[in-house]
């Protein structure tokens, strides 16, 4: 299989790539010369910018699909645990996947997960809290996006 970078892969792709279990998002791209650090792997904070991409692009959608209001609250990391469980080298295909496990009143968690040739090779789970725009509190998720994340990523509320 011939993977499409930088498009949401579809439940399909994502198990022709080896996914056991598509997630609501992912994406393919490569491994480029410049996310390569002197021991010829993968740098770690280039994880963390896999990652964060796909998280963006998540959030985005989440907008776009009317879910959280626009220009809506501040969303930022509270907290964030990262497994890295083998290497990645140089022009490898490689999948980033993203899902909401979770959610509260003011945060959800989100867990993802790079995958290469069917073999998951680092995770990342963390929790995001809805900010009002100014900074001055919380703000809560809307029903209808709570709805979405019980619908779509199969998450749970947390109490």
């Amino acid at each position: 299989m011939k993977l499409v970078y930088h498009s949401p892969l579809s439940a399909d792709q994502q198990r022709d790539a080896g996914l056991i279990d598509p997630q609501p998002l992912a994406m393919a791209d490569q491994v480029r010369y410049s996310d390569l650090d002197t021991n010829n792997h993968v740098n770690n904070c280039t994880y963390f910018e896999w990652f964060e991409r796909l998280r963006i692009r998540y959030t985005q959608t989440l907008v776009e699909q009317r879910l959280m209001d626009a220009p809506g609250p501040r969303v930022v990391i509270r907290s964030g645990s990262i497994r890295y469980l083998h290497e990645l080298l140089e022009r490898e295909d490689y999948i980033v996947t993203c899902r909401c496990t979770g959610f509260r009143n003011t945060s959800y968690s989100i867990s993802q997960q790079i995958w290469v040739g069917g073999q998951l090779r680092a995770t990342f789970d963390c929790v995001l809290v809805l900010l009002k725009k100014d900074g001055s509190g919380r703000y809560p998720l809307p029903d209808r996006l709570k709805r979405h994340f019980e619908t779509h990523d199969k998450a749970t509320a947390e109490t």
